[in-house]
């Protein structure tokens, strides 16, 4: 099977009323479009634009068929992953995500105490873990995990706030993720009161600092931002703990459970476990749940580059140690190409257009191709991405020539 799909659009407050409308070729929104779901995430699921049919209701029906024998029985007849496109005018929050164990514990947790699936304080909407994928489509910014220490503390020590002088010493006194833990939850346990303060305090020196031409400029001018959008958030200050990274179209960063992190601004392509857990830390008027975030965080120090895709054929692959996904694209020029399909798999166009068997795609427009296709002929020009399941890698044969 192979068909196109109707995908909602999640006009979260956050998201471009332009971004995504240029991406289809059309007027500006009259409202923000910040993520674009395909996928059987019961949240918002894809629909087949031939039948409206729901797609996990196709799945539900026949999922030997739409997913194969083994991701079926891995996921227990559930499409494992789930493909957004991202829109980002104003930053995200700062946000966690949960491992698998957690997840399942979390969400166990919630139904227990009778918490209702869509209440603001649930944390858990599902029990699954949100390993993600982030691809941009062009330039993207992002905080992405604790930036290792000794240059935090040269961070610190060019801001030359008294403030932070007690955490710059605990820092310093141990410099590796017990001190990075230590001084992030003090800050998240801190009354009301002492957070607005700090963050206050932290803002002010960050604007003083603008126009600087100091390795951490763009770190003081996110900062003002932030602390524009969000005045008195404690998160200001865990943002300044964290890696800030500028993506060119192409690169992509993975994020692992437990990773601290915020989107800043861009579009892009995001790929994940099928999950919309999310435990927030701050940079949000949403519900933060301090003492489940300090559980689920992982405060080791990592330095972050971006991630860039391997060439497999004409196929580019971004490798990462996610089960439930993959992502890879194809930059053709009107030529045709036959993929082995060996699990279900979402192809979404980004530029051109592309004819998959007999399904016509344009920009920002989908399909879903069931594990029985068994193979897939994509011509046309432009690019086009494909989400498939982790396990399965298939090698893709030499383009055809037309005619």
């Amino acid at each position: 099977m192979i068909e196109e799909l109707l995908n909602v659009v999640q006009p979260y407050a956050w998201g471009s009323r332009s971004a995504l409308a240029t991406l289809r070729g059309e007027r500006p929104s009259d409202k923000p479009e910040a993520e674009l779901w395909m996928g059987a995430h019961p949240l918002a699921p894809s629909r087949l634009a031939s039948t409206g049919e729901s797609l996990p209701a196709v799945i539900t029906r026949q999922p030997a068929l739409q997913l194969g024998n083994a991701i079926d029985q891995q996921y227990r007849g559930k499409l494992p992953f789930l493909l957004k496109l991202l829109a980002a005018a104003t930053p995200l929050s700062l946000q966690a995500h949960p491992s698998l164990e957690q997840a399942a514990a979390g969400y166990a947790a919630d139904e227990a105490a009778g918490i209702p699936l869509d209440a603001p304080h649930r944390n858990y909407k599902d029990p699954n873990h949100k390993p993600e994928l982030l691809c941009a489509l062009g330039e993207f910014w992002a905080l992405c995990g604790f930036r290792p220490v000794p240059a935090t503390l040269m961070l610190l020590d060019e801001l030359e706030l008294p403030a932070l002088a007690p955490y710059r010493k605990s820092l310093a006194q141990s410099p590796d993720q017990h001190g990075i833990q230590r001084v992030f939850s003090t800050w998240m346990q801190a009354s009301a009161e002492a957070q607005r303060a700090l963050a206050d305090a932290t803002a002010n020196a960050c604007r003083a600092r603008l126009g600087s031409t100091s390795r951490f400029a763009e770190v003081w001018g996110w900062a003002v931002r932030l602390a524009e959008l969000y005045p008195g958030d404690i998160g200001l200050l865990g943002a300044l703990l964290l890696n800030l990274i500028r993506l060119e179209p192409g690169e992509a960063i993975y994020l692992p459970a437990g990773n601290l992190h915020a989107y800043l601004g861009g579009t892009a392509i995001e790929l994940m476990a099928s999950s919309d857990n999310v435990l927030r830390g701050g940079l949000t008027p949403k519900h933060v749940d301090v003492p489940e975030l300090l559980r689920v965080l992982d405060f080791r120090p990592i330095s972050v580059e971006p991630l860039l895709p391997q060439a497999h054929g004409l196929e580019q692959v971004y490798v990462t140690q996610a089960r439930e996904f993959r992502l890879s694209y194809f930059d053709l020029d009107s030529e045709s190409i036959t993929v082995p399909i060996t699990g279900p798999e979402i192809w979404l166009v980004v530029r051109g257009a592309f004819e998959l068997g007999s399904v016509s795609l344009g920009p920002a427009r989908s399909a879903f191709v069931s594990a029985d296709s068994g193979s897939l002929v994509v011509a046309g020009k432009g690019r086009i991405f494909r989400a498939s399941v982790g396990t399965f890698a298939p090698t893709v044969a030499r383009p055809a020539q037309p005619g």
